[in-house]
């Protein structure tokens, strides 16, 4: 079936204009004026926007954590991300304690298969990276994952030491491979932590209490000289501090090969949410934590300098009722992670009301960057012909409010409750097949239908110069 998306705005990461869209199959196959007569269905988009659907890099579907599980899988996951305007997103797959990445990437496959609705991509979390294990980062690269993920945070659990830390750079210098990294001093952390409690202090405010910036901003410093010495491309996932923007700022300056990632829900939510009455907090508690609203103007400063790339959500849901209160009376125990998949993309359209960014800049932060950082572009994060159909026709000007009951993820609650918001998908195409249509899914949404995207290495350029990957050509993408 051939689609035309009629009479919108198309908005890219560069551009803005008046044009039609023609599908054919999964692909974009035209963008001029006067396209409806070659199309058996038409959209009419006149008074929308017409942008390439959103890509999140930063996502836990299914993730053992603390006792628990997320609650969203590929399914639920994916429903709620295609409701609100992301296309396509990268989870993480993770390295078991002794095993091998091969170990790691076959339980995630597992996890995907016959539940993926959108197209998905996985980045590896490297837990014991054993010589052999470093090794096998090579293979992982051919694999079509060339993205590894370490913690300075989480002794016991993810938190690797340093010598791990750069023998992985060393050979991703090498290999073409991706470093990235979550920065918090996880051995101060626990002391902090281990204070407060032997204190009595055990309510979910604890959690930013013990998690001060200053250890974010410390950690960033470090995995960015080490770096700096192993010759290593690095990205810095979840950036919530000044302390941290500095540090990335500083090493941007220099010519280093450095990239910084946000969470929509640090430029909208603060640490005095896990000092809400009773419990509520439990529902806040990610890592890093919330900062201050110094900190938020920080970020967003930082977006429009072009200090950090990318807003993605570390979306990683545990239900309130049965989950988050494992937690209940100890904030140790609380699982880490916010639901946030699905209201990303409205709460930055309501930014670019509120004048913090411009559409295209929206466009770049949320699709195009990270498609360009992770080897997908110009297949994904691009309105363009021959890339594929995922698209999004935007309603820039609907208001409504966002209630538990509005969500489309497993989740019992939003963090955004009674938040009004400004935007929203009509029409949301995944490779040419439409699978929301006014709010409502359609038959072809269905578990299964979404591909494992192959993700290529990028050009390790400096900073501000073309971050899309070495193949970049459409005909090659797809012989």
């Amino acid at each position: 079936m051939r689609t035309v998306i009629s009479g919108g705005t198309i908005v890219t990461a560069a551009d803005t204009y008046r044009a039609d869209v023609l599908i054919d199959g999964e692909r974009i196959a035209a963008i001029g004026t006067d396209l409806a007569r070659d199309g058996d269905r038409i959209v009419d988009a006149t008074g929308k926007l017409v942008m390439p659907g959103g890509i999140d890099v930063h996502t836990h579907l299914d993730m053992p954590f603390g006792g628990t599980t997320s609650c969203d899988d590929f399914t639920t996951g994916h429903l709620a991300a295609l409701h609100g305007g992301t296309t396509m997103h990268i989870d993480f797959a993770q390295q078991p304690k002794g095993g091998s990445l091969r170990d790691g990437l076959e339980t995630w496959n597992e996890k995907a298969n016959g539940r993926a609705v959108m197209d998905y991509g996985f980045h590896m979390i490297i837990t014991d990276a054993r010589p052999e294990v470093i090794e096998e980062l090579d293979w992982l690269v051919e694999q079509g994952v060339p993205s590894f993920k370490l913690f300075l945070a989480y002794p016991g659990v993810f938190m690797v030491d340093d010598d791990t830390l750069f023998a992985v750079m060393e050979r991703a210098a090498g290999n073409g491979g991706l470093v990235m990294m979550h920065c918090e001093n996880g051995q101060v952390i626990d002391t902090l932590v281990q204070r407060a409690i032997s204190e009595g202090n055990t309510s979910p405010g604890w959690h930013y209490r013990t998690r001060p910036s200053t250890l974010e901003g410390e950690s960033t410093e470090r995995a960015i000289a080490l770096a700096k010495v192993a010759g290593s491309p690095l990205y810095i996932v979840h950036v919530t501090c000044s302390e941290a923007v500095e540090a990335i700022a500083r090493a941007r300056e220099d010519g280093q090969r450095v990239w910084g990632e946000s969470c929509i829900q640090y430029f909208h939510l603060t640490q005095d949410d896990l000092d809400r009455p009773g419990f509520e907090g439990a529902k806040f508690v990610c890592s890093p934590p919330l900062r201050t609203e110094a900190d938020q103007a920080r970020l967003w400063e930082a977006i429009r300098r072009d200090e950090l790339e990318v807003i993605s959500t570390d979306h990683c849901p545990f239900r309130f009722e049965d989950q988050k209160t494992l937690g209940a009376d100890d904030f140790r125990a609380i699982p880490n992670g916010m639901p946030v998949i699905e209201e990303r993309m409205s709460l930055l359209s309501t930014d670019v009301h509120d004048g913090h960014l411009s559409w295209n800049r929206l466009v770049e932060v949320a699709s195009t960057n990270p498609a360009k950082l992770f080897g997908c572009y110009p297949q994904k994060g691009a309105i363009a012909p021959g890339s594929d159909a995922d698209i999004v026709v935007w309603d820039a000007d609907v208001e409504y409010t966002w209630t538990a009951d509005r969500i489309h993820s497993a989740v019992d609650y939003t963090n955004f409750e009674g938040t009004t918001v400004r935007g929203a998908a009509t029409h949301v195409f995944s490779r040419g097949e439409l699978l929301i249509e006014h709010g409502e899914a359609t038959d072809a949404a269905t578990p299964g239908r979404g591909k494992f995207v192959h993700r290529r290495t990028f050009e390790h350029g400096r900073p501000g110069e073309y971050l899309g990957p070495k193949t970049t050509t459409l005909q090659e993408i797809h012989a």
